[in-house]
């Protein structure tokens, strides 16, 4: 689940890491400006700011004309449902820090740069030199020395190194206790005065751990919180009301695709990593949908036969990431019954089945039992989709 601005800001201030004073405003508020603020439309996609979605207003009028008018603008397929506004900061210079998961090392993953602002995977392409990147484990965090290590090995040294450290210690603690995915602070600015500023949050959580957040989850179920400008199909809306038939887990957030691959893939970054996979070795899937959150068998079983049932779909890949709170027997059990009640033959029809976590080894002995070949620890997501896209041909 993506976060919009604001809400990532709430979070940030909790661990005392200094933003500039801001607000939401709705449209027809009465405002009153006596110095210029940044206008922020608040949606849940990146690159705002080339769309239009970030303004300047200079005056109570001009902030007027200007919210109304983000309101009412379609930001790469959004509409915001409500605009942030914040003062204006001079900044003396921009950094990037962040925090992630590297699903291969299996470890959270710290990286800073001294040049914020700017996409970080291009930037560490072209001037790998100045990102640096650094694993570190879930048990010890990341102490302030460590922090401070990262932060220098990119040449910053005095006051501005004592200043920088402790904030990225302090995102690495606010990335674990959230369970996100991932946690970035760019641009991260530098006052004229010497403070440091978080200009702009970006942060995602686990959609399986979102239970374990109560403020997460109130927004998560909050209808008007965004607004797309697609449309649910009656497949997508089928899949919704599969996800409503208890409160245990997710199953069935989806957007359909014209493809022939059915997907019932893990939530956060896997599932994207693993949609994007089976892309690139020339998969064509039929849905993105995440699972998750240990969902009931029935859950499972009725999306299993609402995306077999669409016209030509005969086989799914079913890949999720090391699973910690979803059991795999159960997802196993309700994929193998809603292949079956679909009148269809189980070892036929799932193309690959990589779920290593909770309970695997129960999970196995439901997919041996049936003939579907079981993919361990070992196979990679990448390679999982390279066995489904082969596998749904």
């Amino acid at each position: 689940m993506r976060l919009l601005e604001y809400e990532s800001k709430r979070i940030l201030e909790k661990y005392r890491i200094p933003l500039p004073a801001g607000r939401l405003v709705a449209l027809g508020e009465i405002l009153k400006i006596d110095k210029p603020v940044m206008l922020k439309a608040q949606i849940p996609i990146g690159g705002r700011g080339k769309a239009g979605g970030i303004l300047e207003a200079s005056d109570t009028e001009d902030a007027r004309q200007k919210i109304s008018h983000l309101l009412q603008s379609n930001l790469r397929g959004y509409i915001p449902k409500s605009v942030y506004m914040e003062e204006k900061k001079a900044v003396k210079q921009e950094f990037f820090m962040g925090v992630t998961y590297d699903t291969v090392a299996k470890a959270p993953l710290a990286i800073f740069s001294p040049a914020g602002g700017i996409d970080i995977e291009e930037l560490a392409q072209k001037q790998p030199e100045l990102v640096c990147k650094e694993h570190f484990t879930v048990a010890s965090r990341l102490p302030l020395h460590r922090a401070r290590e990262i932060v220098a090995e990119t040449g910053i040294s005095g006051k501005l190194l004592l200043g920088l450290s402790p904030l990225l210690s302090k995102l690495a603690d606010v990335f674990l206790d959230y369970d996100a995915t991932v946690v970035e602070i760019n641009p991260l600015g530098l006052m004229d005065d010497g403070q440091l500023v978080a200009l702009d949050c970006h942060m995602e959580i686990d959609d399986d751990a979102v239970f374990r957040h109560a403020d997460i989850a109130s927004m998560e179920k909050d209808t008007g919180r965004v607004e797309g400008e697609k449309r649910m199909s009656d497949f997508e809306r089928k899949a919704s009301e599969i996800n409503d038939l208890d409160h245990r887990g997710v199953a069935g957030r989806m957007i359909e695709f014209d493809g022939n691959l059915g997907l019932i893939i893990g939530g956060g970054g896997a599932s994207l990593t693993a949609f994007d996979a089976i892309r690139a070795h020339g998969g064509r899937p039929a849905n993105y949908c995440e699972i998750g959150g240990n969902p009931s068998v029935l859950k499972v079983k009725e999306l299993t036969k609402l995306i077999l049932s669409k016209p030509g779909v005969n086989k799914i890949a079913v890949i999720m990431n090391v699973v910690s709170n979803t059991r795999v027997d159960l997802v196993a059990r309700g994929i193998v019954k809603g292949i079956l009640e679909s009148g269809k033959n189980p070892a036929r029809t799932v193309a690959v089945f990589r779920i290593p976590g909770a309970w695997e080894e129960e999970g196995f002995k439901i997919l041996s039992k049936y003939g579907i070949p079981i993919q361990g620890r070992t196979v990679s997501i990448d390679e999982a989709a390279r066995i489904a896209t082969k596998n749904s041909d």
